[in-house]
């Protein structure tokens, strides 16, 4: 129950049962009479499957699933017995369903519906989508009911489900971002109203709630922001300045940082990033375009700290923090803020940047990110009508003690954050030793552009020197009908992912790159140089053979590796994408309430139409002038001189 509600008097705590019939439809005064005979009714007191969360267990993440407050979800889980519990609260007196569906239909997303009739019996039922408007019953009952409750004003109903049924029309509950699907009626006829459903994107499987993390007495606040900031009406603007970090006389820690936003700008702020500054830049002053005409605007490239869209504030870990105080750390900052104005508004002033908190409390570990993927340049491109394409941005290691002036000592990554643009539908780190694949550091094979969040491992990776690492980004073009290129605006690409380590190191950024020339000669354009081999992109006839050609000539192209450290020097490296081996499923548990039919054996559902890929409240792409994705003159004498680095 959410605080300050009025809880009311309860019809009933007490279930019913009956014999299950098929899917009910109105039938006026008739439907709550009739509706014995035709949903499967199931005891309060299931059976347990040895979930340790009870029916009054506290459950410790929760959040609202709807603009209006209306519909409220608890939920905790059991990682070793895979079992998770929700506890939806909607403001209703008829039916509620909670469930989770895929990215882009609701259809074949599983709703798990319950309710309490006028006389005080209870109804609850596993069930499924069939079309937009149509629920069916699951042949397999793998819901176990713990509660279902309503007064005068709400109804909850509380559940526990295996991670992965063994029923096709339940959705797994993975460590990726998950689609959650609500729906609600006024009535106790379960009859679904595009007005009361709901999808949000939530990481279930948090490791640990910001709640239980230590808050020390001394902290101190420090905001580093830009200051009335006009934003140009432009799509895509990337402001930069740069800023000295808090002084204080003595080592500190920093251990949290949040986004500051301006009220009614959240909108237009697509990023906001930190990147650390080594002490032999010369910093330029006031505000100015990160990557324009003026290239020390783009100095410093070492990330301390990122928020992106539908991230919230982040606390490292009690063991870790970022250092501040000491003569090796950094002084200055460079504050980067990506502002995406679709819609050309005028006169929009802006004060955003990034809150952070900091203690003499010295944690046993300072922090390091280390920035990975494929570097953000047009040499990156990801062709139109794709339902699927595969990037990869390699990593190698072998350099980091050279670059890093010292030993450097194994990384122990607890972190990362995840980053594409609209085009982007999974991504994953993979780690290799010895030419071997030893795991997935990090992934989601469900990536929402709207929730893009700092999240804590479950375990802990360590890696190595002489490990490599591996950024593999998966894009769906089906609505677009050009050529998408690597670069700042949110209609370009990017394949990034950013691990949060301990203890830190002197690098900054590992990242591969392509050869454009040989992918461009191999799909049969005749080119010599970088240039000519972007441009050629836009000449290759996209049909789905020649998608899947492109997809396999980048995977088998040697690629470059391009390491920067803190003081901005660059060393290049070279290396070949190493085989993925995919990870095993895990096995489904057999549900204690029902088996699965013969109409089970295949999932409901259909891939959407390309108009209704876009992600909800991201604007149309718009296509650029291709001048623009170049970033001026300097960043493309910077790539063709990069490309001609000698190893």
């Amino acid at each position: 129950m959410v605080p300050g509600m009025d809880r009311g008097t309860y019809k009933s705590r007490l279930p019913a049962c009956s014999p299950a019939g098929e899917m009910l439809q109105p039938l006026g005064a008739m439907a709550c009479a009739l509706l014995f005979r035709l949903l499967p009714l199931m005891a309060l007191a299931a059976s347990s499957r040895g979930s340790r969360l009870g029916p009054t267990s506290p459950l410790r993440y929760s959040r609202f699933l709807d603009s209006s407050n209306v519909i409220f979800l608890r939920w905790d889980f059991d990682l070793e017995a895979e079992i998770i519990t929700f506890e939806v609260q909607v403001r209703t007196v008829g039916w509620v369903g909670l469930g989770v569906t895929d990215c882009y239909t609701n259809v074949g997303g599983d709703l798990v519906v319950g309710g309490v009739l006028p006389d005080g019996n209870v109804y609850f039922s596993d069930q499924h989508l069939v079309d937009e408007d149509t629920l069916g019953e699951d042949g397999s009952q793998d819901a176990e009911l713990q509660g279902l409750t309503e007064d005068a004003v709400y109804t909850t109903m509380r559940f526990s489900r295996p991670f992965r049924s063994c029923d096709p029309h339940d959705q797994d509950i993975k460590g990726d971002t998950m689609r959650v699907l609500a729906a609600y009626g006024l009535d106790d006829v379960p009859k679904l109203d595009p007005e009361r459903i709901f999808v949000k994107s939530i990481f279930l499987l948090q490791k640990i709630h910001p709640d239980e993390y230590d808050v020390p007495e001394d902290t101190i606040i420090h905001d580093l922001e830009i200051a009335d900031f006009l934003i140009p009406e432009e799509d895509t603007t990337y402001a930069c300045a740069f800023l000295p970090l808090p002084i204080v006389s003595k080592k500190h820690h920093i251990y949290k940082f949040e986004p500051k936003l301006m009220e009614r700008n959240e909108t237009m702020v697509h990023h906001i990033l930190l990147y650390a500054c080594g002490g032999a830049s010369v910093l330029p002053t006031g505000i100015g375009h990160c990557y324009g005409a003026d290239l020390t605007f783009s100095l410093c490239s070492q990330v301390i700290m990122g928020w992106a869209v539908g991230g919230t504030s982040y606390q490292f870990p009690d063991e870790t923090g970022f250092s501040i105080g000491t003569p090796q750390d950094p002084q200055w900052i460079r504050l980067e803020i990506h502002y995406s104005n679709f819609h050309n508004l005028a006169g929009v002033y802006d004060s955003s940047g990034i809150r952070v908190y900091y203690t003499a409390q010295l944690r046993k570990y300072d922090l390091g990110i280390l920035h990975l993927g494929f570097l953000t340049v047009p040499v990156h491109f990801i062709p139109p009508g794709a339902e699927s394409f595969m990037s990869y941005g390699l990593c190698k290691t072998e350099k980091f003690e050279e670059m890093n002036g010292a030993p450097v000592p194994d990384i122990q990554v607890f972190g990362y954050l995840l980053h594409t643009h609209l085009a982007g539908r999974a991504l994953e780190a993979l780690q290799y030793r010895n030419g071997t694949q030893l795991q997935t550091i990090c992934k989601d094979d469900s990536y929402d552009f709207n929730l893009q969040e700092a999240r804590d491992l479950q375990h802990p990776v360590v890696i190595k020197p002489g490990d490599e690492l591996l950024v593999k980004c998966h894009y769906q073009t089906l609505d677009r009908d050009l050529v998408t290129f690597g670069g700042p605006s949110t209609i370009n690409e990017m394949c990034l992912i950013f691990l949060f380590y301990y203890p830190r190191n002197n690098i900054s950024s590992c990242l591969g790159l392509f050869d454009i020339v040989h992918v461009a000669n191999e799909l049969g354009q005749e080119v010599s140089d970088p240039l000519e081999g972007i441009m050629a992109m836009n000449n290759v006839e996209w049909t789905p053979e020649n998608i899947k050609k492109a997809e396999r000539i980048c995977k088998e192209t040697q690629q470059l590796v391009v390491i920067k450290n803190i003081d901005e020097v660059v060393e290049n490296t070279t290396g070949w994408i190493p085989e993925i081996i995919p990870a095993p499923r895990g096995p489904c548990l057999e549900s204690s309430g029902g088996k699965v039919e013969p109409q089970d054996k295949i999932p409901a559902g259909f891939r959407a139409a390309p108009g209704a890929l876009l992600r909800s409240g991201a604007a149309a792409p718009r296509h650029l002038p291709f001048a623009a994705l170049l970033f001026g003159q300097g960043a493309l004498s910077w790539l063709l001189a990069t490309l001609r680095a000698g190893v």
